[in-house]
């Protein structure tokens, strides 16, 4: 008994590993580019509080000339 092609194409498709090497490169360059995204979001997003913090110390702080 011969099956449909439509039957048969997917399972051949299921089975064959070529390319998985590809794949698996491409979902963790993926991953690392949106964990750098995510950090660059999170230390971007605190740089002017910090700069705040450091002007309000800067304005505390005296200098006497010697």
């Amino acid at each position: 008994m011969s099956y449909p092609h439509f039957i048969t194409c997917p399972a051949k498709f299921a089975e064959d590993e070529q390319g998985a090497v590809t794949v698996d490169w491409v979902v963790l360059t993926a991953a690392i580019l949106l964990l750098g995204a995510a950090s660059a979001f999170y230390v971007t997003s605190s740089v002017p509080e910090v700069a705040d913090a450091i002007v309000n110390y800067l304005e505390g702080v005296e200098v006497v000339p010697e």
